[in-house]
């Protein structure tokens, strides 16, 4: 006896998988008591088989009962039938006879057989469930044959095939004999072709293969399975045809190569995966005559016939400042599609199928759907920015394109720029390596085309002599200005004097500032920092600058500073920033680097977010990335070290590992109970004063690694990281090395130094209070030989110096991005180190400094992710900084 009970199913309170489900009363499915709005079309045919109890069955609710024999036909092909407990498909299968050849003579048989009272047999196979219905048909032939049915001799073998065509018009019949003997019936050719059932299913599709060699009113069975021989009646004639098994199984194969998502061990398939139907419903169009499409009456998914390069029209004019972009796409009987209406259907489609409406789609050539993505991350609103000129023209290649004159020049201008070979200027005294030409040689094309770059090469490759050939070369058109952070002032002003003695090189701050600037021309360059842009800002802009370079321009990546806003003001024909950080921490920065070199390339600040930093950083999403990588991939060059450089010795880095005392891990231990109790107190306030808090308190944590006098400044506790560096160091100096040595907590170097002071130990020191000149003074004596170690503060002296005289280098505590750590490591490894490069990284075990370890494989780094197509980083949220603070 089959049972049928509705139950309701939930999703679990993590979003992973359902609950085991709980009977619904019947009343409900009725509309009565409080209503099921879940219910689906195919849920509705399921509760007309309810009705007032008038056998014996299973009481659902007081008179109320599910007929199983209606109810049971409308399951069929249902997504949602449990079968004892297990997701199941059921599927309806037709009984049939089978007459085979066995040892002297043949076997009748129904199958399946039923000697039930059900007038369906049902049969379970794994995760399928077949039902089989029985007429009366069935009954009476059954009742002649036993289970097994009946055996009959060999010499009655045309009494046989006499019952084969009494019963035929009754009940489909296989068989294995009659093929090629004279029955009492019409031989018709088979019917070889696959004939494939289909109906949408939620998103996806139900598949169903059969043959029907009869026909579609005959029998059907499963391709190149079964006897050869199939009887039937066809229009009230008893007709046979003899099957090819062959054919079917070839054909079938095709099928499978065609519809890799078919897996070739079913006949019966649900794709769930809307992408993987409606490729495969395209690859069954096009199989054509070889195969028969059927549908459900009005449930057929119309799947237009796929578009080509071709049919698609870009039409490009100017519009004030920018490109506007429009189009259409040529679809059947005439009609078109508007290309904005069809990016934003692209927007909200699986792949390359655009949905139309219900049941409808537009099929596009996967490279139209490639040009199509690309379009929509160029465009925004239909404009196109003057320096996406070249990523639109690729994206166009193939397409019909209408464009004005402006376009038409735009597109001559960059060609132009492609093709231009500058010289070096003979003036740089310097001979530059073959990618540093390709450097010098980037940059003029990109001025030519009046596009702005960013110089992006690892530390150490020479980006200050590239920048000052580019700065000769513009130089007779007019003045330049060189923007840097005040310890790297004075080193422009002695490279400039060494490689670019033509160029009039003055520091912009003594003496007459304004008639500095009116005196500016020609072969003029001011060296400023940031510190006085800030305060000059408004004499600065008021110059009509040839070149502006930005130096180490992560120093105004937040676009909220003064600095960043007194740099915006700027006017430069010529904009072009060089750091080997263009991104620190977060897509933003990036952002507002652009904003300087290319303003409106990436768009607003709000579309920006909304475009590619939300998907990226919070969604990881791969096709945001790429449309971000391919915007400014023109405008970045970044060559790295190994790539360029098969000269450099050989760099190691090491994590060397800390292990606390058990006095400083209680310390340590103590201190993290605490920040999280003071977190949660702060419950009330805002989210941004918690997230202050939350930083507050890791940082106390990060400097109690280091050394638990910078908390508790007479706490008594001895530090175990200053014991592994006073080991190190003593085995450095015994062996005759020099080191640099980097913190980010000016008052760890300090007690450095006291521990340095007490053992004569000779070393520089440099933070970032220390004057330029000093400055100057430190790097020149630690050069030539004046000192064993140099200690710098992390962010004060991590770029623009070189101090190859050292070969090791230690940190003392892990930054937060790893990108920082490498550019102050690169002060000893780049160009001139002759020696291989050690670096130390201190790291006290089972702390937040292993935690901030762990998040450099997500942050090495942001910026190589788009340059590279590494995975990305993102920005740390409130979650992620309690997980650092959190105990295993």
């Amino acid at each position: 006896v089959i049972q049928i009970a509705p139950i309701e199913q939930k999703r679990r309170a993590n979003g992973v998988g359902w609950t085991k489900g709980r009977n619904v009363a019947l009343k409900r499915l009725l509309g009565e008591g409080q209503p099921l709005e879940s219910l689906t079309p195919a849920d509705r045919k399921v509760c007309d088989c309810i009705k007032e109890e008038e056998d014996d069955w299973v009481y659902y609710a007081p008179r109320l009962e599910v007929d199983a024999d209606c109810a049971i036909f409308h399951l069929i092909g249902h997504p949602l039938v449990l079968w004892n407990g297990s997701p199941v498909e059921l599927i309806k299968a037709e009984p049939r006879v089978m007459v085979t050849r066995v040892k002297g003579g043949m076997r009748i048989a129904l199958e399946p057989a039923n000697w039930s009272n059900l007038p369906y047999k049902v049969r379970e196979e794994g995760d399928k469930v077949y039902l089989y219905p029985y007429s009366e048909e069935h009954r009476k032939v059954g009742a002649l044959l036993d289970k097994k049915g009946v055996k009959v001799p060999k010499q009655a073998e045309s009494r046989v095939l006499e019952t084969i065509a009494a019963i035929a018009p009754l009940i489909t019949v296989h068989s294995e004999v009659g093929g090629d003997m004279e029955v009492d019936m019409e031989r018709v050719d088979a019917d070889g072709r696959l004939h494939l059932q289909l109906a949408p299913q939620g998103e996806g599709l139900g598949i169903q293969c059969r043959v029907k060699p009869l026909g579609d009113g005959g029998p059907s069975a499963y391709p190149g399975e079964g006897a050869d021989s199939i009887f039937g009646e066809i229009d009230g004639k008893r007709v046979h045809a003899r099957r090819d098994l062959a054919a079917e199984r070839k054909l079938t194969d095709q099928l499978l190569s065609a519809c890799p998502a078919l897996d070739p061990e079913e006949w019966n398939w649900h794709l769930d995966d809307p992408e993987a139907a409606l490729e495969t419903l395209e690859a069954l169009q096009e199989m054509d005559d070889q195969v028969l499409l059927e549908w459900p009456q009005g449930k057929a998914i119309r799947l237009a016939r796929r578009r080509e390069l071709g049919a698609m029209q870009l039409r490009v004019g100017a519009q004030q400042d920018w490109f506007a972009l429009s189009g259409e796409l040529a679809l059947d009987d005439g009609q078109v599609l508007e290309m904005a209406r069809l990016l934003e259907l692209l927007e909200g489609s699986p792949g390359r199928f655009v949905r139309l409406g219900d049941s409808q789609y537009l099929s596009l050539s996967r490279e139209l759907h490639k040009r199509l993505e690309r379009l929509r991350g160029l465009q925004h609103k239909g404009r196109i920015h003057p320096l996406a000129s070249g990523l639109l023209d690729e994206a166009a290649e193939g397409l019909e394109v209408i464009s004005d004159s402006a376009w038409k020049k735009r597109l001559k201008r960059l060609r132009e720029a492609n093709q231009l070979q500058p010289e070096v200027p003979s003036t740089l005294q310097a001979r530059l390596r073959d990618y540093q030409v390709d450097g010098f040689q980037w940059l003029a094309r990109l001025a030519h085309w009046d596009a702005g770059a960013c110089l992006a090469d690892d530390m150490g490759l020479g980006k200050t002599v590239q920048t000052l050939a580019m700065l000769l070369h513009r130089a007779p058109d007019g003045p330049a200005l060189v923007l840097a952070p005040t310890s790297v002032c004075a080193n422009w002003l002695e490279e400039a004097a060494r490689f670019a003695p033509t160029l009039n090189a003055r520091l912009f701050g003594g003496g007459d500032r304004q008639a500095m600037l009116e005196e500016a021309g020609p072969l003029s360059l001011i060296i400023c920092s940031y510190g006085l842009l800030q305060s000059e800002g408004e004499a600065l802009a008021a110059v009509k600058w040839r070149t502006i370079v930005a130096d180490e321009a992560q120093a105004f990546k937040n676009p909220q500073t003064k600095r960043s806003k007194a740099i915006m003001a700027l006017s430069g024909e010529f904009r072009m920033i060089t750091t080997g950080t263009p991104i620190e921490n977060h897509l933003g920065e990036l952002w507002n680097l652009f904003r300087f070199i290319n303003p409106g390339l990436l768009g607003s600040r709000e579309q920006f977010n909304q475009r590619f930093a939300y998907p990226i950083e919070q969604r990881d999403d791969k096709a945001a990335r790429d449309q971000l990588k391919r915007l400014i991939r023109p405008f970045i060059l970044r060559r790295i070290k190994s790539d360029v450089l098969e000269e450099l010795p050989e760099k190691t880095e090491i994590t060397h590992h800390v292990e606390l005392s058990d006095e400083e891990r209680v310390f340590y231990e103590a201190l993290r109970r605490t920040a999280l109790d003071r977190i949660a107190e702060s419950g009330d306030d805002s989210p941004q004063d918690v997230r202050f808090r939350i930083l507050a308190e890791i940082t106390r944590l990060r400097r109690a690694c280091c050394n638990p006098k910078l908390v508790v400044p007479d706490s008594g506790v001895a530090s175990a990281k200053l014991q592994a560096f006073t080991e190190i160091v003593e085995e450095l100096l015994e062996n005759g090395h020099k080191a640099l040595v980097f913190s980010q907590f000016v008052d760890h170097l300090k007690l450095v130094r006291e521990w340095l002071d007490d053992r004569n130990i000779r070393y520089q020191y440099l933070d970032g209070s220390t004057p330029a000149k000093r400055r100057q003074q430190g790097v020149k004596a630690f050069q030539a030989g004046q000192g064993e170690l140099f200690l710098i503060s992390l962010k004060a002296g991590g770029a623009g110096l070189n101090l190859t005289a050292a070969d090791y280098v230690i940190h003392l505590d892990p930054w937060w991005n790893p990108a920082v750590e490498d550019q102050a490591s690169d002060r000893a490894h780049r160009i001139g180190q002759q020696r291989p490069v050690t670096i130390y990284r201190l790291v006290t075990r089972d702390t937040i400094e292993e935690r901030i370890i762990a998040l450099h494989h997500q942050k090495r780094d942001l910026a190589d992710s788009l340059l590279s197509g590494a995975d990305t980083g993102a920005r740390m949220g409130v979650e992620e900084m309690m997980a650092l603070l959190r105990e295993g």
